[in-house]
């Protein structure tokens, strides 16, 4: 499959920006200018510009190395923000040589109760309900990504909890983890604020491989704080030159 793409251009090493579930090339335009390297964004399959197709793990990453192809890159560097960092952490199991930084993603909002610390059962499974409810509504106005795709990703282990994956990675991997939550009913921030601290708890036992910085801004992180983002991915990319 051929995807939309732009090459940001840019002297330096090649780096593939792969976006979030939802987004597309689009989200990296403030982001991009401020990498040291050759950036090239895409739009996923399905998403953007790019044409339909089911959502298969190995098929979209055999997108990737069509894109790289086409645009002579070699061995780039995959920086992925929320869905596209969890692709990242796929990329580099195919490409141990490669650099990979995911921009908070990890785990799904509405990850296995287990994965949530802090805050008693209950409440999880409750807030777990609500939040549930509210993606499902959302779902309910977007036209793409398809319902086929969104429904293959919610029920996806590896879009629930893609720590297993970034376990098995061996190449260079860092993982900016948002503190701030996006804007959610107030009754909700709790659920949020164990998701994350689940995270911190889950991260250094599952993947001491992975390289953790975190950073204050949302998960929207990538249009927030693009300077200061970029700053720490080009901060990494040059430590392991």
């Amino acid at each position: 499959m051929k995807l939309a793409a732009r090459d940001h251009g840019g002297d330096g090493p090649p780096i593939l920006l792969l976006h979030g579930l939802g987004g597309d090339r689009t989200v990296w335009e403030t982001f991009a200018p401020h990498l040291d390297g050759r950036a090239v964004a895409i739009d996923l399959r399905g998403h953007g510009e790019s044409p339909d197709g089911p959502w298969e793990w190995e098929a979209v990453l055999d997108d990737l190395e069509e894109t790289i192809v086409h645009f002579g890159l070699e061995d780039p560097a995959a920086v992925g923000h929320s869905l596209g960092g969890i692709l990242a952490g796929m990329w580099a199991l195919r490409h141990p040589s490669s650099t990979v930084v995911s921009l908070d993603g990890h785990r799904s909002a509405t990850t296995d109760p287990a994965n949530y610390a802090g805050l008693p059962a209950g409440e999880v499974h409750e807030g777990l309900a609500k939040l549930n409810a509210i993606f499902t509504a959302q779902l309910e106005t977007i036209t793409r990504p398809s319902r086929e795709i969104t429904s293959t990703l919610r029920k996806s282990p590896e879009f629930a909890d893609a720590l297993p994956i970034f376990a098995r990675v061996t190449s260079p991997f860092l993982l900016v983890l948002a503190t701030r939550n996006l804007p959610v009913p107030p009754d909700l921030a709790p659920l949020m604020d164990a998701h994350r601290a689940g995270l911190r708890r889950d991260l250094p036992i599952i993947c001491p491989n992975v390289r953790v910085r975190e950073v204050d801004a949302s998960h929207g992180m990538v249009v927030e704080r693009p300077a200061e983002v970029a700053a720490i991915v080009n901060g990494f990319l040059r430590s392991r030159v």
